[in-house]
């Protein structure tokens, strides 16, 4: 398997939750009630999976190897464009997040918010998805060797193995911290 492999098969997950998501804003314009802890549980995984799991191995590791080859601009701006992309929809899920707080706690003007979130959250990730599998990871693996892209699929499967247990100590230190 190439490294694009495992990252295309966990964008088929992220996609999954955003059909779970489409179906939620339709039921909050319907019924103008959010499920909030449907919805707290997007959060986690954006912020867990898709972030720092998926973005993570991104990020840390394919576009940092990347960086270091002599890429095309073309691919130089994708990157760009995709770091962008990670960075806004941080900012989304972070919204969503305390958007969703101050409805658990019966403002429901933030309806509209949680509404906007959610529109922008299914409208980027889907296009987002399309730029990596279609314009960037083909093109990306030409520039490094297969010894390369074996490594580095060897360090994705290192990342994941590292991610439950650093965000239950996230919990644990967050809590310590607020005791």
């Amino acid at each position: 398997m190439k490294p694009i492999g495992l990252l295309m098969r966990e964008h088929r997950l992220i996609e999954r939750l955003i059909q779970l998501l489409e179906k939620e804003l339709d039921n909050i314009k319907k019924t103008k009630k959010v499920n909030s802890d449907f919805i707290q549980k997007s959060v986690d995984f954006f912020r867990t999976y898709a972030d720092r799991t998926h973005h993570g191995k991104e990020e840390d590791i394919l576009f940092r190897d990347l960086k270091k080859k002599k890429i095309t601009n073309y691919l130089k701006n994708i990157i760009k464009r995709l770091e962008q992309d990670h960075q806004h929809a941080r900012k989304i899920v972070t919204d969503l997040s305390n958007q969703n707080s101050n409805y658990i706690q019966g403002k429901t003007s933030s309806i509209k918010e949680i509404t906007n979130d959610l529109e922008k959250l299914v409208t980027l990730y889907p296009i987002h998805i399309e730029i990596e599998d279609k314009e960037f990871f083909y093109p990306s693996m030409d520039y490094l060797t297969e010894k390369e892209q074996q490594k580095m699929l060897q360090e994705f499967y290192d990342f994941d193995k590292k991610m439950i247990h650093e965000k239950y100590l996230q919990i644990i230190e967050k809590q310590e911290y607020e005791d």
